[in-house]
């Protein structure tokens, strides 16, 4: 496996080169994952783009870097501590110096010269591109036919240009090469037909799949993107999206759809969320089905917009005034983003409720392999009690909030005969008229209280991977699950016996299951990114979070690290076993 990083100054093209060794990657049979760090700003700062490459599937960032290409001195001030060993591939037009204690070796390249000379300073990222190619022994032509493609419809001299200067990066690292004291070389990779996507279009592509054909929302990082791969797909099968004003009109023209019968969504951030609960409270209330994505970032307020957190977890849950029920789902991969971006369609129409898909920006925005296979075959479509046809030979009118023994109401879609054609968010008896009856207001609120509950028959909400009896059990939702995956691999390979417990379904809350899968470890840490320690406070209003429970927070923007978990865990066990002594 190799680690691979570029780092310079914002807008001056790291992405797009970043991109390029991602794609180019994982079309020769790699595994790829890669992570940026940029700034909630257009132009100027640091930023970097960090990509890890193998032959088993790759699902978090980590520590190490085998290869940094170093567009300015600041990235080797910054980024050059990760290397042990490796090498920094340096353009020699800002005069590369590498600081006193970082164990690398220096390589600059004349990329700036070399990019005049093709006729354009511009193409310094693409001759990183192909010195890069060279130091990871990847060969040229894959990137070539990549280009190719990719500038193909801008025309035969653009992808000209661009492969010249593959080529010359390409060829001056080659001549280079006997200067370098570390060389790599890959495991030839086993062909496979795999995808490069992200945890927004996964949810988007799932969404399409599970019959969704109406998202409306409103721009707002890192939940755009969900936006606009459903404006790029929904004409090919009628659907449509549509900018609202704002996020309250984004929430209550899904709502009106969900009414009618369509399967609508929005997708949004914090403070969209914000902006939302009055609405979320009003689908609760009138058991309107819809979907909302909610793809967390740093808050509060304005917060940090490009930033890792996991802090709206209570928000989604309680959010909003009174006791409205919604279920919460947490995908922590590309394939549980997929699943969920159509299974929280049939949530929201069999139990006629609010569905929330909470990702964080770490698994919506970073590029990672996933095979086609997983996103690729029909998925079910289950639309829950609807009622097509009501029978004229009644005389009772029909009854959309009727008590049943599941607490879930038949409903009809407007323009049913003897349906039903008016919601209220004002308390209502069964016929749906207003009712503020002592007696109906409590049976109303235990139906729609109740009546999600039975979603832990459907779905699993908290898996387990590892030892049934482990020395510790990892915990956590999202992305950090993914993160405490390869965690468990480092404390395995330390002797330890480490399993990974993920939720996914948050609320309502999988007691029983939760209960049962932690109930063989001798320590649990729960591992988070906010403050205050939302999941675990979850767990301490079920009354589970016992003596052998720990957590780990860390709400500094920056996503964990696998070798930080391992570290942590590795300490915890220890100071038990000292207090044990």
């Amino acid at each position: 496996m190799i680690a691979w990083k570029i780092g310079g100054d914002q807008g001056e093209g790291i992405d797009s080169t970043g991109d390029i060794v991602i794609h180019v990657a994982n079309r020769l049979g790699y595994y790829v994952y890669g992570y940026k760090s940029f700034s909630s700003r257009i132009k100027g700062g640091h930023t970097h783009y960090k990509v890890r490459l193998g032959t088993h599937p790759i699902q978090a960032a980590t520590r190490h870097t085998d290869i940094l290409v170093a567009l300015n001195q600041e990235t080797i001030e910054l980024e050059g501590s990760e290397l042990q060993g490796g090498v920094i591939l340096a353009d020699s037009a800002f005069s590369p110096v590498l600081p006193p204690g970082i164990d690398a070796q220096l390589l600059a390249l004349p990329m700036t010269q070399m990019a005049k000379e093709l006729g354009s300073g511009l193409m310094r990222n693409m001759i990183a591109a192909g010195a890069s190619a060279a130091l990871m022994g990847l060969g040229i032509q894959p990137f070539y036919d990549y280009v190719a493609k990719r500038f193909g419809t801008k025309g035969a001299e653009v992808v000209k240009a661009n492969q010249m200067a593959l080529q010359r990066g390409y060829q001056a690292l080659s001549e280079s090469a006997h200067t370098l004291k570390t060389t790599w070389t890959l495991t030839p990779p086993i062909p496979a037909d795999r995808l490069v996507m992200t945890g927004n279009d996964a949810v988007a592509l799932g969404a399409l799949a599970g019959g969704c054909r109406l998202m409306c929302g409103y721009p707002i990082t890192p939940a755009t993107d969900i936006m606009e791969s459903l404006v790029k797909w929904f004409p090919s099968v009628g659907g449509a999206v549509v900018q609202m004003e704002d996020e309250l009109g984004s929430i209550t023209a899904a709502i009106g759809a969900g009414f009618a019968g369509a399967r609508a969504m929005t997708a949004t951030s914090g403070p969209g969320l914000s902006l939302m609960q009055e609405a979320i409270g009003l689908a609760a209330m009138t058991e309107t089905p819809v979907v909302i994505v909610d793809t967390q970032r740093g808050g509060p307020s304005t917060g940090m917009p490009t930033k890792q957190e996991q802090s709206d977890l209570l928000a989604m849950i309680y959010g909003g005034h009174g006791e409205a029920p919604r279920i919460v789902i947490t995908p922590s991969s590309l394939e549980e983003s997929f699943e969920d971006g159509y299974e929280a369609f049939n949530l929201a129409e069999i139990y006629q409720t609010p569905v929330f898909i909470a990702t964080d920006l770490s698994l919506a925005l970073w590029q990672q392999s996933i095979e086609r296979s997983h996103v690729q075959n029909p998925v079910p479509i289950e639309r829950g009690k609807i009622v097509k046809t009501f029978g004229s030979n009644t005389s009772e009118p029909f009854q959309r909030y009727a008590f049943t023994a599941d607490n879930i109401s038949p409903r009809t879609l407007p323009g049913t005969p003897g349906g039903q054609y008016l919601a209220t968010g004002v308390e209502h008896a069964p016929s749906g008229k207003v009712s503020e009856a002592p007696e109906n207001r409590a049976r109303m609120m235990d139906k729609r209280l109740h009546k999600i509950q039975s979603i832990h028959s459907r779905r699993q909400g908290f898996l387990v991977q590892g030892p049934a009896n482990a020395d510790l059990m990892l915990i956590g939702i999202g992305s950090t699950a993914a993160v405490n995956r390869e965690a468990a691999q480092l404390l395995q390979q330390s002797g330890i016996a480490a399993a990974v417990g993920w939720f996914r379904t948050i609320a309502p809350f999988p007691h029983e299951l939760f209960a049962s899968a932690t109930q063989g470890s001798l320590h649990i840490l729960v591992v988070e990114q906010n403050a205050t320690g939302q999941i675990a406070q979850l767990i301490q209003m079920q009354g589970l979070y016992d003596q052998r429970f720990a957590t780990l927070l860390k709400y500094d923007g920056v996503p964990f690290l696998p070798e930080d978990v391992a570290q942590y865990a590795q300490q915890l066990i220890a100071s038990s076993m000292e207090v044990t002594h």
